[in-house]
């Protein structure tokens, strides 16, 4: 009699957690197509235009790759590119909500737009420093680094990325054994980190560091469009110096833009992992309209290299 009821209750309790976890699972599906017209509509978007603006960045700095910012502006390039490639694929799961391309490759496709906005922060950083410098007459500290230095330092940085990379990919970022279990999910190793409190404390940092840096950046740049437009006044849309610091702003506000809210959310995200996975990766898809920032050169001068008037 006893062995019986124990049996129920054990039966019982079982089909309780069974329940609770399908309740769970659902939740989460739910939430991720409740998601899913937005998260498509914002890559696709960003594939279209991203496609187009880097292929016109291409064929003008094609000839001109002598200067420090031109450099770190192509390896921004690269970084885009790359990660556009893929693009599609995450356009393919939010259109489905089915992976059907293996886990691995899951992993792949979801630690790279982690590993796009960092490298784009990096080079952001490259740029606006590059261009402050010049600015507070420090051009004796920037002759110094020539251009074969900086092919040197973008080639070590690259090789250093695609060497720990891959290694991260493979031995931690997203395991975990429930998960893999489920081979039609993807994008959602929020839960691989749950229990370790060295990982959460380090994006703590990482999100902390990187909107502080924005911030200041940021406001260095409108500082120095506010010392030429003093100086100038009305001719400082003539002034070269004033249109190559207009352009290092709008590289600020869009690494504040793409970049800070994400970040902010990542903070309270982090002690709220299991639930607003689905909403993280709505933040996480704004963070890809950086792809964007090479419109900022995009102008009369760019239209006219581009598509050259025809003789009549």
């Amino acid at each position: 009699m006893t062995s019986t009821t124990t049996q129920s209750t054990t039966m019982a309790m079982n089909s309780v957690m069974t329940s609770h976890s399908l309740s769970t699972g659902m939740v989460g599906h739910n939430g991720e197509q409740e998601y899913c017209p937005v998260l498509v509509a914002i890559y696709s978007v960003v594939l279209l235009i991203g496609t187009i603006s880097l292929s016109f960045m291409m064929h003008i700095l094609k000839s001109s790759t002598t200067s420090i910012t031109s450099i770190a502006v192509l390896n921004l390039i690269f970084t885009h590119f790359v990660f556009l490639l893929t693009v599609p694929f995450r356009i393919y799961y939010f259109a489905n909500l089915k992976w059907e391309l293996g886990r691995p490759w899951c992993r792949v496709v979801s630690g790279m737009i982690h590993i796009h906005m960092y490298m784009s922060f990096i080079f952001y950083v490259i740029i606006l420093i590059t261009r402050l410098m010049s600015f507070y007459n420090k051009g004796g500290q920037m002759a110094s680094i020539q251009r074969l230095h900086a092919l040197l330092g973008s080639a070590i940085l690259w090789i250093v990325v695609l060497v720990m990379v891959p290694c991260i990919m493979y031995y931690s970022y997203g395991k975990n054994p429930n998960e893999e279990r489920n081979s039609t999910r993807c994008f959602d190793f929020a839960t691989s980190i749950v229990n370790h409190n060295g990982a959460i404390v380090v994006n703590y940092i990482i999100s902390v560091f990187i909107i502080i840096v924005a911030i200041v950046l940021t406001a260095l740049q409108a500082n120095v469009l506010r010392v030429l437009y003093r100086k100038h006044r009305q001719g400082c849309t003539s002034q070269q110096d004033f249109g190559a610091q207009q352009k290092s702003l709008f590289f600020a506000l869009i690494m504040v833009i793409s970049l800070i809210p994400y970040h902010l959310f990542r903070i309270y995200y982090l002690n709220n992992l299991k639930h607003l996975q689905s909403l993280n990766e709505v933040f996480l898809s704004l963070t890809t309209f950086n792809c964007l920032d090479t419109l900022t050169f995009l102008g009369r001068r760019t239209c006219l290299r581009c598509f050259p008037r025809q003789a009549i």
